[in-house]
């Protein structure tokens, strides 16, 4: 079978694509999301959108339905016996608030949204293989799974947003550059008393069970439904993770978490799920002439904290301006444009942080920044900005002095690999 032609046909109808979707609808483009699963589905994450995810969200016309679910001021972080409370900066960008919210409600929710923007969404549908005419790819081959057919879709432009293990954008050619740091994450559902608290909790002093310090965290994020999502992730810039069962991690974690959330294998609301975190923008190509690759199928993941949300919707933003441009003007180089364009927002902010986990790959490194740093709440307000993106722009000289301080670091530690 063969379908109406699209302008733009997105594979994944995660934060990334239905953001593209969205963007590209609403400019009145003819735009078909495909997604392997049926909404709601559920997907492995902390759950916690930042800041830079909510003003994304806000954009989206999606305030009011935020309001439903569990807002939060801040991050409590907590280790080597002493917790800070840390509120969101002022910013004049970003709201100084965040929000937890499942992700599958948020995934439908801005998935709706794009429809109701005028995109088509063809859940329970998976693209197989790109179609390739004359060189070019031209849309792509879809199996609906319900009804068992094969159909083929095509479209002027082909948005790659089927996250991170990204078998469409693979099949395109896509590869992840090995020496870029890859995050590992696991997380958890727990009935709890505390589900509504004002604060996301982190934990930087995450050991396993032989009580060696890991580099990574741990976390419990309120949902304020009766549960808390609970989890760790840990980077694998350190000798030895390959040889890290995530699983046993999660259970050291839950096992020394604050008596007082209630958490425990009693509490547990089914067994937890983990995934791999491709970050630091470590995916590429990111365009072709004719397709165009986004969130964390590019691996635009955080390499300081794992969130990869924000950059998702963000990214997927982007692409949806670059495939206006190429629709509109017929300018074949405006997707190539794309990859300068990301390295303009997030090139420097990346570069330092991918040398920074080089640094806390070391354990004993990442053990002593955390004791220096936990007993000054003014520097940590500083580190919750720069690790959140959330720098202000009278801030970026200060910050700078930061980066070549981390760079002076990595040159003098011995590479723990």
């Amino acid at each position: 079978m063969e379908s109406a032609r699209y302008d733009a046909l997105v594979v994944g109808a995660g934060p990334a694509g239905a953001s593209a979707a969205y963007w590209l609808a609403q400019r009145g483009h003819r735009v078909l999301v495909v997604d392997k699963k049926r909404f709601p589905r559920e997907k492995t994450c902390g759950d916690g959108l930042t800041p830079r995810a909510v003003r994304q969200l806000h954009d989206m016309g999606l305030a009011a339905r935020l309001d439903e679910f569990q807002r939060y001021e801040g991050l409590r972080s907590i280790a080597h016996g002493v917790t800070l409370e840390l509120r969101w900066p002022q910013h004049r960008d970003f709201p100084d608030y965040g929000y937890v919210v499942r992700r599958r409600d948020l995934d439908e929710m801005v998935a709706d949204r794009a429809v109701k923007a005028g995109a088509t969404l063809w859940p329970a549908s998976e693209a197989l293989l790109p179609l390739v005419e004359g060189g070019l790819v031209t849309g792509a081959t879809i199996r609906r799974h319900e009804s068992g057919a094969t159909e083929t879709v095509r479209a002027r432009c082909v948005v790659v947003a089927d996250g991170a293990n990204s078998r469409f954008g693979r099949a395109l050619g896509t590869a992840r550059d090995r020496s870029y740091p890859m995050g590992m994450a696991i997380r958890g559902y727990f009935t709890s008393p505390y589900h509504d608290e004002p604060w996301i909790e982190s934990h930087l002093d995450l050991r396993d069970r032989n009580g060696d310090s890991m580099p990574g965290y741990g976390w419990i994020f309120p949902l304020g439904d009766g549960t808390v999502n609970v989890g760790v992730g840990l980077l694998d810039t350190f000798t030895g993770f390959k040889t890290v069962n995530t699983t046993k991690l999660m259970d050291a974690f839950i096992a020394t978490a604050p008596a007082r959330w209630g958490i425990s294998p009693e509490t547990s609301t089914g067994p937890p799920t983990g995934g791999k975190l491709p970050t630091g923008s470590s995916v590429t190509p990111k365009a072709g002439p004719t397709w165009i690759v986004a969130g964390d199928a590019a691996g635009s993941i955080n390499p300081f904290n794992g969130e990869g949300i924000s950059y998702a919707y963000e990214t997927g933003r982007m692409v949806a301006d670059s495939v206006h441009e190429m629709l509109e003007s017929g300018d074949g180089l405006a997707l190539a444009r794309y990859p300068d364009r990301l390295d303009e927002v997030y090139g420097q902010y990346f570069k330092v942080a991918r040398t920074f986990v080089k640094v806390i790959g070391n354990p004993a490194i990442m053990r002593e920044l955390t004791r220096v740093g936990m007993h000054s709440h003014t520097l940590m307000e500083w580190v919750l900005r720069i690790m959140a993106n959330l720098l202000r722009p009278d801030e970026i000289g200060p910050a700078e002095a930061a980066y070549r301080v981390v760079e002076k670091l990595v040159a003098v530690i011995p590479d723990p690999s």
